[in-house]
This record gives C-alpha cells, structure tokens and sequence, in this order.
C-alpha cells in the first residue's frame, strides 16, 4: 500500500517548509539536510533614482500652488487666500451713511469689504434689516455659504452727536453775549415747546453755534439757527429769554432760635419774576444771624427770615450805663422788654424804680446816655463811677 498524497488533497495553506521529514531505509541513510538559498538582496537605488523622484516631488507640488487660487472664491482678486466661512455679524452701530459688506458680514473678502449694500438709518434712530436680503446682496457680490446663525434680522441703530437744551441754550447765550451785551450769567433761556435736540454725526466735532440771531429786548423773544460746522447740521429754536437774580439758598433747615454759619447758604440763580423782592442777595450779611421761624433747607432767604440775635431777653438784669467824653457811669437795671443789638428797650433802674429808655449796646448791657464815645479827647482822664439815676 502506498502511503502518499491525495491526489486532490489542496494544500495551498500549507507550507512545505514547516513539514517534517520522512525516511524511507533503516539507518536513515537516505536523509539529506535540505539547503535553504538565501534572497537575493535588494540593491541601493542609484543617484539618478533620486534625482527622477525629487523631481517628480517638486512637479506635484508646483502644480497645487497654482491650482489653490483657481479654486478660491469668484469675485476674489489673484493672490488672496480663501478666508474662513463668512458669517452675519449681530446688531450692528453705523456711524455713516451707507452700510457696507464688511460692517454686515465677517470675514468678507478684502476686495468686496467696503462695497455698500444698504443705507444707514437717520441719526439716531434704529432699524432693521432681513437676513435674506443680506445674503441675495452678500451674493450678488460673489459671497456665497453665509452662516446666518439662524437669525431672521438683525437690528442697525445709527450713531450720532446729540446736543442738548444746555448746548444750545450757551449758543444762544454766547450770541446774545455778542450781539446784544447781555450778561450770559444772568440770563436764561425759555426754550417754546420740549426741549430740543440737535442730532450730528459722531465726527462732526467743534462748539454750536448761533446763527441768524434776533432778540426784541422789549418781549425778551430770542430765535436763531444752532448750527455745528458749516451748516452741516443745524437746528432752529425760539423761546423767551428770562432774567436771573443771584440769591442766598439754605443748605440745611433751621430751627426757630438757630444761628446761621458758615457753610449754612449757597448761592443759586433763580428767574427774577418768582424770587420775592426783598430775597437775600448774598449769604455774608446774615452770617450770626438766626432764624426768626422754622426754616426748610431749599429756602431762598428773605430779609425777614433772620435776625440778629437778641443781646438783652425780658426780665433779665442787665448794666445800664451813662458815657460822656469824661464820664461813665453805670448802674443795675431790670429789662422789661428783649432787644438786639442797636434795639431800644425799657429797663427800670433798681434803686429808684424809676422806668427808662436805652439802648442795646452788648449781651445784658444797655446806655441811656449819648452813647459810648468812640473818640474821646487826648490826655482828657475819664472818670468812672457807680451811681443810681434819679
């Protein structure tokens, strides 16, 4: 029987190598070791390999640096660089008068950024703009794949300079100062109607001025036109011009009986026609003073709101004194009325309970004589004593 292989046994698995060796005499004389040939070795490229290859390198990659600009966007000009995926910016501030690309749109192509697409709202107002006209206009230009984030409209508010009724109301002050001599300080204007406003563009800069200016001194009307720059915004106003009065305001409230200090008054100028005549005109002069009745802070001073403080109350003892250029005399007394300083007062003389007239002269001191002699005679002695008045 012979013992080999199947003639359809597939041993395309199996490797030949990996298979022992089988004897077919006693001795295993037969055997023969098997003599693997070793693999022929590869060979080093040669000098003109490299060379074929470093040029087939530098043609592959020549040909993609001239192929990225045909691939960028249309519209972009040679040399530029596809940028990043636009994408619609939010709510945006105009500061001129026309939007364009780049204000609507980031990451606009440098060559389309300040093409205009729309026009900017008035001064100072807002307004609003569909985000599908903003990619119809985006693409018009050649800006195609806008990222929108999903918003419907975005909102544009236009910058401007406002100036107010103060701005104004010194333009015409500064007018009426020149053309008509009035004291800017001590006028006030009256505007008719609100107070107006004068709308600018942020870079117009300077100071208003008041132009076409009349003033009918008799009605105290005054009209002109405010105008920025050379008339490139203007505003015309009219109103009334009010007279100002410089008066003493209270700062804190007063109590009946309370001095005024230092610190206690500012002064405030008011429209004549609702300050009372006899107001305060300066704080000075009532300085020591105190308050005749309950005063509120915010007060405007009158003459009659404060006093000097009394120097001799009723029922006090007080000195009563007789001067002359060469004789002072003085005696006690009882007051039977209050008095301040410069007040004439009755006193009773103690020791002839006699009535008398004098005059306050210092705190619990009264003169019923000509009064203290201010300028006494040189080298004249003056003589004092206590005596009583009969």
């Amino acid at each position: 029987m012979y013992a080999g292989l199947h003639p359809d046994t597939v041993l395309a698995d199996v490797s030949f190598a990996d298979l022992p060796l089988v004897s077919t005499a006693a001795n295993e004389s037969d055997l023969s070791p098997i003599v693997r040939r070793a693999r022929p070795r590869v060979p080093t490229p040669g000098a003109a390999v490299l060379l074929r290859a470093a040029l087939a390198f530098m043609t592959f990659a020549a040909i993609g640096a001239l192929a990225i600009p045909a691939m960028a966007e249309p519209g972009m000009q040679p040399g530029e660089t596809q940028k990043a995926q636009p994408r619609l910016r939010g709510d945006v501030t105009a500061r001129g008068d026309v939007l364009a690309l780049a204000d609507l749109v980031e990451g606009a192509p440098d060559s389309l950024a300040a093409r205009p697409l729309f026009r900017s709202p008035a001064l100072g107002a807002t307004g609003t703009i569909q985000t599908r006209r903003i990619v119809e206009a985006a693409a018009a230009l050649g800006v195609s794949g806008l990222e929108t984030g999903g918003r419907m409209q975005i909102a544009v508010q236009r910058a401007a300079r406002r100036l107010g009724p103060p701005d104004i109301e010194a333009a015409l002050k500064r007018g009426l100062e020149s053309g008509y001599g009035l004291d800017p300080r001590s006028v006030a204007v009256r505007f008719d109607g609100d107070g107006p406003t004068l709308l600018a563009p942020v870079d117009l800069a300077g100071q208003a001025a008041a132009l076409d200016l009349t003033y009918d001194p008799r009605s105290r009307r005054v009209s002109g036109l405010v105008s920025l720059g050379e008339r490139q915004a203007s505003l015309r106003v009219s109103g009334v011009v009010i007279e100002l009065r410089e008066v003493a305001v209270l700062t804190r409230a007063l109590n009946r009986g309370d001095p005024v200090r230092e610190g206690d008054l500012v002064l405030e100028r008011r429209p004549r026609e609702i300050v009372a005549t006899d107001a305060q005109a300066g704080g000075t002069a009532v300085l020591g003073e105190v308050a005749q009745h309950p005063l509120p802070a915010g007060t405007v001073l009158r003459v009659s709101d404060t006093a000097l403080p009394e120097l001799v109350a009723r029922g006090e003892s007080v000195t009563i004194v007789y001067e002359t250029a060469s004789v002072s005399l003085s005696m006690r007394g009882l007051a039977n009325d209050a008095g301040r300083m410069g007040a004439v007062v009755n006193v009773v003389n103690v020791a002839s309970k006699k009535i008398l007239q004098a005059t306050v002269i210092g705190p619990g001191r009264v003169s019923v004589g000509p009064g203290p002699v201010a300028q006494q005679t040189a080298g004249t002695p003056q003589v004092q004593a206590t005596a009583s008045l009969r």
